[in-house]
């Protein structure tokens, strides 16, 4: 009997192998109608083979549920047999958790922790075995949002991993409780502990090993680049994501030259097969055969420890880098599929390369990861009709991932669009006719999948404050600025709406306005000093002392600048040097000139401006050149300069017609009015889908404060002038 059903696995192995899943489920499940007994392992054995099957190519998580279950209650009644035990209780768990049966997870992963523990397992392979269920307790926790209890968990996993001498693996635990610790975040000491033993711990990997651990080396440098990101530091982020973006390309030759062989392998074994070869010709063929396939073992070589999946569970390898593994087997190491890294990988040039004013780059790379998730939904069934309640349990999280990534390339879309202020003629349209259809899309999206894309309804509120405000409509920013800062738990967000809302105030210029701003930023005011990074600091002062220029009070005005550049060692240096962010350098610039001809130091003022005009310029930023230009025709009326008055003065007055006219034509778009007006964004939430592990597990969550730079026009003493803000985006992640 036992013959017969390793017959059947081999068929199995064969249909499995050609890509035919339905064939081989159905050729394993002919072992349980046949008219033999066979003996209960052979029966284990063949239901792990189907489950596993199931739940790496369907969505049939009950059927795989159920043949586990069968395992499981076959196991109790066999004494040994750990591994099978283990496997069981792993794919098991993996179930529980696509379908967010978390309390479920937690029970049957603690059956297999409890059984590694027992006697006879004590060896290398069954320590693996603890190291994985130590994996998948963590990430349920997290998902519960118990932190603490997740990262005492990994830390048991890092010692398990110690005891082996397993540097890669330890390494998977450090990680991983950076990763609790940025996505907690709530003493910036113990994330910056964790994050300088995850660089020791990489000192401990050999060479040899760190070149077989790419998926652990981007997973590492993504984590660095949140961390510096979250405290400002953007000159230090920058070479973790030049090697984040050289590893990407490195490994997208490698996969197109894996493609190439591949290819040419194909041909050559189909002209092989053909009857009419010449023996010259055939003996040339099998020796370019070889060359090929040695030359792709060269590139596909392994990495890492080989799989521990015998062949009764899986006989089909994976192909090659489809797959950015972080541990070796059995533990399932992966956080996110290479695709989503990748697109990770193009949203943090995008980030890093708004504020230094990168505008063409940053666009080329919106589209790429664009098209990229576009590719992934379209795998998963996503297309133009499909809501949160078509979604398979199973794809539910998967989905998350690649929307939530969909949401922050629109953002990033729309404030680049913002930000960017040439409106040039693009396809016919002004650039902010297609900010208008971005912020839109994220409208629709969110009213599609407002479960998954909870997290995102402030960010949309919030942008469409900066879009009114960019247009006049300064009341309407005001609100939906509020409303955004009642949508989101996070401090920093929240800081952020309030300054914004106080500058739509400060630019309708009544007494009322300018009250209600004070109310909002003197209570952000009063806390600057608590913000992790300088970001909210810049953004709060800077408000603050347009609030008091509006009011006229300058001279309090220049000392809380001035006390603003001493407390950041100076806003110019950390904008320039730290933030990046040359817009708010020219920003910061226009209003100390501002402030210094309003002293009547025309000197300074002077030499100011000019600085501040030719950042403006190299940003195509018109409404701060209108600003400059304003505040240079009131500099050369205080120098007596009348030819460089008037030839000023019509400069900026044609700049003005030309910004307005471009407004217009956004102000025309029937989207115009359905973005501005004062409403909350309504959607009907869907009861007929269970969504607990999406919306409570850290995949939704808003913690992680990646900046980026948005723009606002605003009107103080000048025509207009802009606040750059850096503001947090939403990151998804499954494994931690």
């Amino acid at each position: 009997m036992e013959a017969l059903a390793e017959g059947v696995w081999g068929l199995a192995d064969i249909h499995e192998n050609n890509g035919e899943i339905i064939k081989t489920i159905k050729c394993l499940e002919s072992l349980f109608t046949a008219q033999v007994s066979f003996l209960p392992i052979i029966e284990i054995k063949t239901r792990l083979r189907i489950s596993t099957l199931l739940l790496k190519h369907t969505h049939n998580l009950t059927h795989a549920r159920t043949h586990l279950e069968r395992c499981q209650l076959l196991l109790k009644s066999i004494p040994s047999c750990f591994e099978l035990k283990f496997r069981t209780f792993s794919l098991l768990s993996q179930c529980y958790n696509l379908v967010g049966a978390i309390g479920n997870q937690k029970q049957i992963i603690i059956k297999g922790l409890e059984l590694s523990f027992s006697s006879g397992c004590d060896g290398f392979v069954d320590k693996l075995w603890r190291c994985n269920f130590f994996a998948q307790l963590g990430n349920a926790l997290v998902i519960e949002g118990d932190y603490t209890s997740s990262v005492d968990v990994l830390e048991r996993g890092f010692c398990c991993a110690a005891e082996i001498y397993y540097p890669e693996l330890q390494m998977f635990f450090a990680t991983s409780m950076l990763h609790v610790h940025v996505i907690q975040w709530g003493d910036t000491n113990v994330v910056e502990s964790a994050l300088q033993r995850c660089t020791e711990v990489w000192e401990l990997i050999s060479p040899d090993k760190k070149q077989q651990c790419h998926g652990l080396f981007l997973y590492n440098e993504l984590l660095h680049t949140f961390y510096l990101l979250r405290i400002c530091d953007y000159k230090n982020a920058s070479p973790h994501v030049d090697r984040l973006d050289a590893a990407m390309k490195r490994d997208l030759e490698q996969t197109q030259r894996v493609k190439e062989l591949t290819s040419e392998l194909n041909n050559i074994a189909q002209r092989l097969s053909q009857s009419d070869l010449q023996y010259r010709e055939s003996s040339a063929l099998y020796e370019r055969k070889n060359q090929l396939q040695e030359q792709l073992r060269s590139v596909t070589s392994p990495t890492g420890t080989e799989s521990l999946e015998p062949s009764y569970i899986s006989n089909l390898r994976q192909a090659w880098g489809d797959k950015l593994e972080l541990a070796p087997p059995p533990i399932d190491g992966e956080w996110l599929p290479k695709s989503a890294v990748y697109a990770l990988v193009d949203l943090m040039v995008v980030v890093l390369g708004r504020p230094k004013g990168l505008i063409k780059e940053c666009g080329r790379r919106i589209q790429s990861g664009l098209h990229t998730i576009e590719v992934e939904l379209t795998k998963l069934g996503i297309t133009d009709g499909t809501r949160e309640v078509d979604l398979h349990h199973s794809s539910i999280w998967m989905a998350g991932v690649y929307l939530v990534l969909l949401m922050h390339f629109l953002e990033n879309k729309v404030a680049l669009d913002l930000t960017r202020s040439e409106f040039i003629e693009a396809q016919g349209k002004v650039i902010l006719v297609i900010c208008l259809q971005a912020l839109v899309q994220m409208k629709m999206w969110y009213a599609r999948f407002p479960t998954i894309l909870q997290g995102c309804e402030s960010i949309i509120q919030m942008l469409r404050g900066q879009y009114a405000h960019t247009l006049g409509c300064f009341s309407e920013a005001a609100f939906l600025f509020t409303e955004a800062a009642k949508l989101t738990g996070s401090k920093s967000l929240q800081a952020m709406c309030h300054v914004y809302a106080a500058v739509s105030y400060i630019c309708i210029g009544d007494a009322e306005s300018s009250s209600q701003a004070l109310d909002l930023i003197g209570p952000v005011f009063s806390i600057v000093d608590s913000f992790v990074g300088v970001r909210e600091k810049t953004a709060i002062l800077f408000a603050y002392g347009l609030l008091l220029m509006k009011q006229h009070n300058l001279q309090e005005a220049r000392y809380v600048l001035l006390i603003k550049l001493i407390r950041l060692a100076t806003g110019l240096r950390i904008s320039h040097q730290q933030l990046g962010n040359i817009q708010l350098v020219s920003q910061y610039l226009t209003v100390l000139g501002s402030l210094a001809l309003t002293l009547h130091d025309t000197g300074q003022a002077k030499e100011i401006l000019k600085s501040s005009l030719t950042l403006a310029k190299t940003l195509y930023d018109f409404p701060t050149q209108i600003w400059v230009l304003s505040l240079f025709t009131a500099l050369y009326k205080e120098l007596g300069e009348k030819g460089n008055e008037i030839e000023n003065s019509e400069y900026a007055k044609k700049k003005e017609e030309d910004l307005q006219k471009r407004l217009a034509d956004a102000r025309s778009s029937i989207l115009h009015i359905e973005l501005i007006e004062k409403v909350k964004l309504e959607v009907q939430q869907p009861n007929d889908i269970d969504m607990k592990h999406v919306s409570a597990g850290p995949s939704m969550r808003t913690d992680l404060d990646i900046p980026e730079s948005i723009g606002l026009t605003i009107q103080s003493t000048a025509p207009s002038s802009r606040l750059v803000d850096i503001d947090s985006v939403r990151r998804g992640k499954r494994k931690v």
